[in-house]
């Protein structure tokens, strides 16, 4: 009896201990919640005294143009007469590593569900796809004016907890829908504009504030009583007139003023957008009419495929750009981005039916083929007036392309289907790819510290691997590696 009154008093004293955890952790959690709350609430505050004064008038600087590089040369074909490959090592200048990518920025602390006995949906459409966010018609607001105190006062409604699961809401869509930095910005650009009324500074305002709560670095700028965004970027980016505050450059969004009150103030932990793309946004499928694609040396090779009207919509909407000071880099950011799934449910079935069996340098051989002879090559200039890269889903939906295009294409089609690396190679008005396989295969190539990278002209028609154009400068050559 006693041993069993023992188990009994220990029983107990478990269920008191389990149940003291519990509270005790209850406890500490809801002091954290407290901690960011106050936290975050003493930096929204210290963000509106610095909007009461903080304002000072910037120049804008003017934009970067894309760089000039040399005029592209004319189309060249290959025949069987030409110099036989050489298995030997190309010169070159430069190897451009591949682009860091980084983590997409957070609240400087975890934003607090609140809840709501009856929760309010706002619907709107971005890219033709349906998107709800809890905010409701009491959370719309007007402005009394474009000053300091009237915006700040606003920051400080608008820095309560009314918007915090807005805010939650626009942070779970951007992973559902896999959305990059840039894309994200044009959906809170798309949820202000439809709540608030397009243009208004209503809009704009709202728009800073989810932004800046989400964790990117972001400035407020006024000019003749409108207000404006500008983002901070981790990349250059071109064609853009930019403001230089405390070292980082700052890019606006639907401005063509070149002097603006900005204010200085800050948040604490934010951090710029890259414009990295690391995978495909789910937009809603708008599918494009279908385009007949054959490799001329491998007729079997016939395929149909379509693309997304939405996705290629928002791919033009893509600011060129590069980091640091190496224009080179501006073309790993499209050839590193994925193609779309509905593209690859098309094209890839045919292309690994024509490629099985075969070694690495014969499945090659046919993937550059199709890419040098399936497309038809017409100069940018004469196109769109000025050079544009594409995304590989954009070559497959474009009537034309040029060097760049096919190379990009390429090195996506070498990386997918056969699971091996690729650079690109840049030469002064030109640029093709290079390709590391695991077998032996010969013809010019590039010695890096990893391996060798043999040469592979997609612009080369009808060129098999390793072999360089005519007239390639060689020393002139830079890598660029991919990811």
């Amino acid at each position: 009896m006693r041993y069993f009154c023992l188990i009994l008093i220990i029983i107990g004293s478990s269920r008191l201990s389990a149940q003291t955890l519990r509270e005790q952790y209850e406890s500490f959690r809801k002091e954290a919640y407290q901690e960011y709350d106050n936290f975050r609430d003493k930096a929204n505050q210290e963000c509106v005294e610095f909007m009461r004064q903080a304002w000072k008038q910037f120049q804008a600087l003017p934009e970067i143009p894309k760089p000039q590089d040399e005029p592209p040369l004319p189309l060249v074909a290959y025949s069987d007469e030409d110099e036989e490959k050489q298995d030997v090592p190309c010169p070159y200048e430069d190897v451009i590593p591949v682009v860091e990518i980084v983590p997409q920025p957070q609240p400087v602390v975890p934003i607090k569900e609140i809840a709501e006995p009856e929760e309010d949906y706002f619907t709107y459409s971005f890219f033709n796809t349906q998107c709800q966010i809890r905010l409701g018609e009491e959370q719309r607001f007007i402005l009394k004016g474009c000053d300091a105190n009237s915006l700040a006062n606003a920051w400080q409604y608008l820095s309560g907890e009314a918007y915090n699961n807005t805010i939650r809401d626009c942070l779970e869509l951007r992973i559902r829908l896999h959305l990059c930095d840039w894309a994200y910005l044009l959906m809170l650009q798309e949820l202000s504009s439809s709540f608030m009324g397009k243009g208004t500074n209503e809009a704009i305002l709202l728009l800073a504030y989810l932004y800046c709560q989400s964790g990117y670095k972001m400035k407020l700028a006024e000019a003749e009583g409108h207000l404006y965004l500008l983002f901070s970027s981790r990349h250059i980016i071109y064609d853009m007139n930019y403001w230089t505050i405390g070292g980082e450059n700052y890019y606006p969004l639907d401005c063509r003023e070149t002097t603006l009150n900005i204010c200085s103030a800050a948040f604490p932990n934010e951090q710029p957008l890259s414009l990295a793309i690391q995978e495909e946004p789910l937009f809603a499928v708008a599918a494009t009419s279908l385009r007949t694609l054959q490799a001329k040396a491998y007729p079997a090779l016939k395929v149909d495929v379509s693309s997304n009207k939405d996705l290629l919509d928002f791919m033009s909407t893509y600011p060129s750009s590069m980091l640091g000071d190496d224009f080179g880099t501006r073309w790993a950011f499209y050839a590193n981005t994925p193609l779309s799934k509905q593209t690859i449910d098309m094209l890839y079935p045919a292309l690994r039916n024509a490629i099985k069996g075969k070694s690495e340098q014969d499945a090659a051989n046919v993937l550059i083929n199709f890419v040098q002879t399936a497309f038809v090559y017409e100069y940018d200039d004469k196109v769109w007036g000025e050079d544009r890269a594409f995304f590989a889903d954009e070559t497959l939906y474009y009537p034309y392309c040029d060097c760049e295009d096919r190379a990009i294409l390429f090195t996506r089609l070498v990386r997918d289907l056969l699971g091996l690396k690729t650079a690109l190679i840049y030469y002064p008005g030109h640029l093709a790819s290079a390709v590391r396989f695991t077998e032996n295969v010969t013809g010019d190539y590039i010695l890096l510290e990893n391996g060798r990278y043999l040469i592979c002209d997609p612009t080369y028609i009808n060129a098999p691997i390793g072999v360089t154009m005519p007239d390639m400068d060689n020393k002139k050559a830079k890598v660029i590696l991919l990811d």
